[in-house]
């Protein structure tokens, strides 16, 4: 998912990464803080302390979202789920778990965790606050621990909103989901409810512009596209496991696709096999042997005037294994393939003998029936 995190420790077992966009979260912070916020409840504080007050902030802040999700990692790992890493990134934190929950019940604790966590702190700081008016304290240690205080306050509450993937909408799933036994129509609900705030929020976002408040427009119409993004993608991962559960490459691949010879020439190729069929990955064999494949890639890579003398024996891919899939491969391992690999068409291979090809496209195609399907009940 965060393909350019880096990891920063290991931490009760956990791997703790950070994402390079939470860079730009972090200053962003700092600079609010230093420049606006501190300034206007200390006033007379120099510019330096107001630096370093929002610097310990924001490092504070860095901790508690930590705590936040490590929250939601200890009690995955208690209740069996694992937890691949914890990633700090743009707009926020996320446990990476490695499976779904397996029930419901499993759903609502673990989101139910990190919410309790900035419960905790925010009571945890207010308490300390006030604790320093008592004792008299230096006031910009009291602004700062009164900052925190409110900033878990606000990431409880935000995070308890019924919207998928925040924490609230994901427990609005755990309770539809053991009310009904339909983990699928769940997710779709809670879907729903993600983008519903997500488009609430963006629109408070545009409001924000128009008035001159365009720091915390930008904001909202940022946070409120990523949640409208995950919304979605959550909703396709849970089709997906519903639709390709128990599947097999075997099931959904094309068999006895159109092949091509080495000596065809590149001209034919592209208006007697690709225009005509409408394909872009075609296989080469020679004597029912197959010997690699040809796409459009290729095609592109040649000048087009020399195509009428150019074979497709000279320019073809030969045999590639990340290219080469067995027809008994479980169609989500073909996905955790494309995911990692990012190609997109494979040759369906048994015995050295092609049986078919299969595609993302392919997949697509079921995954849209599959939601066609699940709306028709």
């Amino acid at each position: 998912m965060f393909s350019h995190a880096k990891r920063i420790l290991y931490l009760n077992g956990f791997e703790i990464k950070v994402d390079p966009s939470w860079v730009i979260i972090a200053a962003l912070i700092t600079w609010s803080l230093s420049r606006q916020y501190f300034p206007d409840i200390l006033p007379n504080a120099s510019a330096a302390t107001h630096l370093m007050m929002a610097l310990i902030s924001m490092l504070a802040l860095f901790a508690s979202l930590l705590l936040h999700e490590l929250a939601h990692s200890v009690v995955a790992r208690r209740l069996g789920l694992p937890v691949k890493s914890i990633t700090l990134f743009l707009f926020g934190g996320v446990a990476e778990l490695e499976a779904e929950p397996a029930s419901a019940r499993v759903e609502f604790w673990v989101a139910l965790a990190g919410p309790v966590m900035s419960l905790c702190l925010a009571v945890g700081f207010w308490t300390l606050t006030q604790a320093a008016m008592f004792f008299g304290s230096v006031p910009a240690f009291r602004e700062v621990i009164s900052y925190l205080a409110l900033i878990n306050l606000v990431l409880a509450l935000f995070n308890m909103v019924p919207a998928f993937p925040l924490d609230g909408g994901r427990m609005l799933r755990a309770y539809l989901w053991h009310r009904t036994g339909d983990a699928l129509a769940a997710t779709k609900t809670a879907a729903q409810s993600g983008a519903f705030f997500a488009y609430a929020l963006m629109a408070l976002g545009v409001m924000a512009l128009f008035q001159g408040a365009f720091v915390a427009g930008l904001w909202q119409l940022m946070i409120g596209g990523f949640l409208l993004i995950a919304a979605r993608s959550s909703y396709n991962a849970q089709l997906a496991r519903v639709v390709f559960e128990g599947k097999s490459v075997d099931a959904m691949m094309k068999r006895d696709p159109i092949t091509v010879g080495p000596e065809m020439t590149l001209t034919e190729l592209a208006d007697q096999i690709m225009l005509r069929h409408g394909v872009s990955f075609v296989p080469v064999l020679d004597d029912a042997v197959l010997l690699g494949h040809i796409d459009t890639t290729v095609l592109s890579s040649i000048d087009r005037e020399n195509w009428s003398n150019t074979r497709v024996g000279d320019v073809f891919v030969g045999l590639d294994q990340n290219v080469l899939v067995p027809p008994e491969l479980a169609v989500p391992d073909l996905l955790g393939i494309i995911a990692n690999t990012g190609r997109r068409k494979f040759l369906v291979v048994s015995d050295h003998r092609l049986v078919g090809v299969i595609t993302l496209a392919d997949l697509t195609r079921f995954l849209n029936l599959g939601d066609l399907a699940h709306r028709a009940r």
